[in-house]
């Protein structure tokens, strides 16, 4: 058997299983023995029963006798009475009446299943059930447990593995050296049918740390290519520095300053750099990358600024023209939609080098847009930007672009080591003085009408508030509350005496930017809207964020949405409402009792993983499934490893282990 035959010559899979495995994505003999178990239960124990305690059991018995009934609208229950040389025990099947035929009676058999008090009587609740031999698969072993699909169970796929295991031997090491004594098919194996706990727990190890390897290296790659691109390298002139520090109406922190000095060291070199700088919304991370531009601009080379959002685009456009304008500092805005005419002067304003600093969603990377000599770009709130995204900001420009990414999701140190390996982090970790910590609070259904006396009391001081919602539109499966379904009702019951806006994601730029243009200016009282606002909207008036349906966002979204409101000089309010009172639990406690975005991050890594939560998952699956990204110590282990490999041996020897680096950089690097 070779590992890429076709399921159909595996032994007992005919051309109707081989169908439904396709369905689960399998195919050969190699993709059975991939296919690794979601989770297991545990049988490992083989208990007499006279030792029977209620929970998960093994007993070793026989069938003295086997009955079969149909009971109320047609539920058929086969009862069995199990033997073994201490006692007697009742076992209870539902719906499978084939058992009073097939369970083979004086025949000595495992059974494994729940103990369970069932009528007022202890039984054993549906049991698998296998004949004793030396090598069993759904009984009297740790038993693991698939992804299933109509027409085939758990116990079917394990019938198949057991007949691949004899391939399990082809299966090569895609490490460069041997890790916990062991090799990639005895892990495998071991995964599917571990011979104890500890065994299973090797096995795990072993796959994770396969798993960080081939991340680890792959980072390590991208800072190698780095290195054999060439940048600008941007003079650093500390007395404009000190200029423009002392013409801000507010003095930089600590830590803006340690990382305002990071970047520029980094801008100097002729090495491209690649810096992520974190920071809760509001620490100022604008105002570092703004003098990073500047540095840029007086070299009389070019900065594109790249946002997520128009609205966004349109904010940091104005902030940084107002804040260069005692500098001469050219800032162009370029928008998509804008009128030929107007658009085509900002081009050519481009391309001549007038503009010093472009600011733009990604429409800045399309055709057309042309640099005369671009030398830094900065990313707002995407801190995976490529090197083929760079390439093509290179191919506008007569070298290679320095990467400046900012981002108010907070990124645990975890993560920053594995995933992210490939940038250098800076934390801006102090918010600016007179800025009131947010009170946040949990509400219950009966404490809403609270909540919508404390909006209007804040209105009526002329304060805003943000109304988040989860959905666009009502689904009545889930049960929650939609931004259409809400405004419709606020407008026309609680609030009806307040203006209020709609925002959304399906609507047209225009509209979105004339809406928030509006709350900005403080035509509107309340925002109903989705996460559309989570990123960059500054509304320093906004003093009250409700949340409905919280329990559907992850922790970072939520510490981020937070930010919104908190960013001026009044105390400022976020309420975290569940769509049930019975969703209020570890999460959402976590959120109302700590300020602290890296401490959550954390949390919401261990509960939700890295894809889910850094949107990996929409560039390709990071398919993290044995790396616990919390196990610093195997990290750092894996980190010393790699540099090891990569000083002494040529990656390139190692095929199988280049083609899974290399899918590895098409996730975490964009290529």
């Amino acid at each position: 058997m070779e590992l890429n035959d076709p399921t159909t010559s595996i032994v007992g899979v005919g051309e109707k299983l081989a169908l439904i495995l396709r369905r689960l994505g399998i195919v050969s003999v190699q993709d059975v023995l991939l296919n690794f178990p979601r989770a297991y239960n545990d049988y490992s124990q083989v208990v007499k029963i006279s030792e029977l305690e209620p929970g998960s059991v093994t007993i070793r018995a026989k069938v003295e006798s086997v009955t079969g009934r149909y009971a109320r609208r047609g539920l058929h229950i086969t009862e069995a009475v199990l033997v073994d040389d201490t006692d007697k025990v009742k076992a209870v099947w539902f719906n499978q009446p084939y058992l009073a035929k097939t369970l083979p009676k004086g025949t000595e058999l495992f059974f494994s299943g729940k103990f369970d008090l069932a009528h007022s009587t202890l039984s054993l609740q549906n049991p698998v059930w296998e004949k004793v031999s030396e090598f069993t698969s759904s009984t009297a072993r740790i038993v693991p447990i698939y992804r299933e699909t109509k027409d085939i169970s758990s116990r079917q796929i394990r019938k198949v593995i057991q007949a691949c295991l004899p391939a399990i031997t082809s299966l090569k090491d895609i490490l460069p050296n041997k890790y916990k004594g062991i090799n990639r098919g005895q892990a495998i194996r071991q995964l599917h049918f571990p011979d104890s706990q500890k065994s299973l727990r090797q096995a795990q190890e072993y796959l994770g740390y396969e798993e960080l390897f081939i991340l680890i290296t792959a980072n390590q790659l991208a800072r190698i290519e780095y290195d054999s691109f060439v940048a600008p390298e941007i003079t650093f002139d500390e007395v404009l520095t000190k200029k423009f520090i002392a013409n801000l109406p507010f003095k930089l922190t600590d830590a803006q300053r340690a990382v305002t000095w990071q970047i520029i060291q980094d801008i100097q070199n002729k090495r491209p750099s690649n810096r992520l700088v974190q920071g809760d919304v509001g620490s100022g991370k604008t105002i570092v990358a703004t003098i990073a531009a500047l540095q840029v601009a007086n070299t009389k080379i070019q900065t594109a600024i790249i946002a997520p959002t128009e609205i966004l685009a349109r904010q940091h456009a104005e902030s940084i023209s107002k804040m260069l304008k005692p500098f001469n500092v050219e800032v162009a805005l370029l928008i998509g939609g804008a009128k030929n005419k107007f658009k085509q002067t900002t081009l050519d304003a481009i391309s001549d080098g007038v503009a010093q600093i472009v600011i733009g969603t990604h429409a800045l990377l399309e055709p057309g847009v042309e640099f005369k000599s671009l030398g830094l770009v900065i990313i707002d709130e995407q801190h995976r930007f490529g090197v083929k995204q760079r390439e093509k900001l290179q191919q506008k420009s007569d070298k290679f672009p320095h990467l400046l990414s900012l981002s108010a999701t907070p990124i645990p140190r975890s993560l920053a080591l594995t995933v992210y390996g490939d940038l250098d982090v800076s934390v801006i970790n102090e918010l600016p003085k007179g800025r009131k910590t947010i009170k946040t609070q949990i509400i219950r259904q009966a404490a809403r009408d609270k909540v919508y006396a404390q909006i209007d009391e804040q209105i009526q001081e002329g304060r805003q508030v943000y109304v988040i919602c989860p959905l666009v539109e009502e689904s009545d499966k889930l049960g929650l509350k939609s931004v259409t379904t809400e405004y419709e009702r606020l407008q026309k019951s609680v609030f009806k005496k307040r203006k209020i806006g709609l925002l959304h994601g399906r609507l047209k730029p225009l509209e979105k930017e004339a809406i928030m243009t509006d709350f900005a200016k403080g035509k509107l009282d309340i925002l109903i809207c989705t996460t559309v606002v989570e990123v960059g909207v500054d509304v320093p008036n906004a003093t009250i964020i409700l949340i409905e349906g919280a329990e559907r966002f992850g922790l970072a979204q939520l510490h981020q949405l937070r930010g919104r409101v908190g960013r001026g000089e009044y105390q400022s309010y976020c309420y975290l409402a569940p769509s049930s009172d019975q969703f209020i639990g570890k999460r959402l406690r976590a959120v109302a009792s700590t300020h602290d975005g890296f401490k959550l991050a954390e949390l919401d890594l261990e509960l939700r993983g890295p894809g889910a939560l850094y949107g990996l998952r929409q560039h390709g699956q990071l398919d993290l499934r044995f790396a616990e990204l919390g196990n610093t110590k195997l990290i750092a282990e894996v980190q010393t490893a790699v540099h090891k490999f990569l000083d002494s041996d040529d990656p390139s020897l190692y095929p199988e282990l280049m083609k899974r680096i290399m899918s590895a950089r098409s996730v975490t690097q964009l290529n």
